[in-house]
Order: structure tokens, then C-alpha cells, then sequence
């Protein structure tokens, strides 16, 4: 059974793309994956969430789940206490984890903006998670300014609950990276304890489908079933003057 929980910094930083390149490189190498959203937020019923997003870009061979969806773009627990529906509960997506992970090779848990955010109203979070199914926590995070802080605060509290930082990702790397993105290349797996093991190039999400999944290998590394060169990348922005 491999379980992976990926994790954001924070929102919109390109969680969902980075989650559907991890589908695709391994429904590419011939395994058999699904996807659990716990819980969607700011997406009306019949309306595609990120669920939706990721099988049109890694292709509907993924096995896609929804528990719970709630109408604001809030925080889960605050959404549905505004909803007056029930929460999702940490140990029923665990559960429903370790449960894909029995018939598919590759289950990967998309949360909700950053590790910590809560999930009902007794603050359990996504770390919760993660400790009830023994999954490796993936962290996605932005390139620019700013976020040295957020991506050692996370690794902080992935190591004070004693989980498993599998790595980080860049969820959207510009086409012209300016100094601090440039320099962050070489920062981010200091800050976070653990390797920069890919880096999503900015409006990914747009290509085609078919390009997406041709391409997304080359945004992973090895660890991840790509073949992105992390040190090839790091080189090449170390020459474009960020030292």
C-alpha cells in the first residue's frame, strides 16, 4: 500500500496541477492510482472541483474521490459550520485511504490549503491524517518571496508530530524567475530539511491534456517517477547571476 498526502504552504500555489503531474507520471509508468479530495470548499454542488481537474489533466485511468463538499471558500471546518453540514472527520479519510490503497498502487491525499488548516471544530488538521494512514507528507509551496518562512514553519510542525517530508515541490515556477525566486532554488531545502525534488512550470494547468501528461515527468524527479535533474536546475539559475 503507498499512501501520499501532498500538502500546500498555502492556497493557490498550485497543489492540484502538482497532484494530477504525480497521477499522470504514474499511470504513465503502468500503476494504478486514485485521488481523495477530503474536502472540496468554494465549489457548488454539479460544479467541478479539484477532483474534476485533476482527471482531465492525468486522465480519467485515475480514480477519482470527493468526501465532503462545502458552498464558501473557507477554511473545511468553517465551511461547514456555516453550511450546517458535517465535517469530514480525520479518521474517515484515513480509512477511506488506506481502503483505495488496497486495489490501486498509488493513493494521493489532496488537502486543503496548508498543513494545519481545520478540518471541524475540534482543530483536527491534514497532519492528522497523515498520522492515521502512516503517509509521507509532499509539500508543494510558491517560488517567489515569502516563501522561506511558510516552508520551514510547515516542516517544523511535520517534525514536531514526527511525520515524513517526503519533499518539496515548486507549484509554479515563472518563466522569468526574478532574484528571490532564483535564489529560493537553493534556500527551499535548506528552510525545509528535505530534497526539492520538482518545480511545475507556471500555467501548466493550461496546456492540453495530452501535452500535460507527456510533459510531467519532466517536472519530478526520480523520487517522484520523473526525470527531472534538481541539479541541473539549480545550476542553471545559479548561472543566471542568483549568487
Amino acid at each position: 500500500m503507498t499512501v501520499w498526502v501532498v500538502t500546500g504552504t498555502g492556497t493557490e500555489i498550485g497543489k492540484t496541477v502538482t497532484t494530477a503531474a504525480l497521477a499522470a507520471v504514474a499511470v504513465r509508468a503502468g500503476r494504478s492510482v486514485a485521488v481523495l479530495k477530503p474536502a472540496q470548499t468554494g465549489v457548488a454542488p454539479g460544479e467541478p472541483g479539484d477532483v474534476a481537474e485533476v482527471l482531465r489533466l492525468a486522465g480519467e485511468r485515475v480514480t477519482g474521490v470527493e468526501l465532503a463538499r462545502y458552498p464558501e471558500p473557507l477554511a473545511p471546518g468553517t465551511a461547514a459550520a456555516r453550511a450546517g453540514l458535517p465535517p469530514v472527520r480525520p479518521a474517515e479519510i484515513a480509512e477511506t485511504a488506506v481502503k483505495l490503497a488496497a486495489s490501486h498502487d498509488l493513493v494521493l491525499v489532496e488537502g486543503a490549503g496548508g498543513l494545519l488548516v481545520h478540518l471541524d471544530d475540534e482543530g483536527s488538521t491534514l497532519a492528522d491524517v497523515a498520522r492515521l494512514a502512516g503517509a509521507p507528507v509532499l509539500v508543494v509551496a510558491r517560488a517567489g518571496l515569502g516563501t522561506l518562512n511558510a516552508v520551514q514553519l510547515t516542516a517544523e510542525a511535520l517534525r514536531a508530530r514526527g511525520l515524513t517530508q517526503t519533499g518539496l515541490v515548486i507549484g509554479s515556477w515563472p518563466r522569468e524567475p526574478d532574484l528571490a525566486e532564483r535564489c529560493n532554488v537553493a534556500d527551499l531545502p535548506k528552510v525545509a530539511g528535505a530534497p526539492l525534488l520538482g518545480a511545475v512550470p507556471e500555467a501548466s494547468g493550461r496546456l492540453r491534456p495530452e501535452e500535460f501528461r507527456a510533459a510531467a515527468g519532466q517536472w519530478l524527479a526520480p523520487g517522484l517517477g520523473g526525470a527531472w535533474d534538481g541539479a541541473a536546475f539549480a545550476r542553471a539559475w545559479d548561472a543566471a547571476g542568483a549568487r
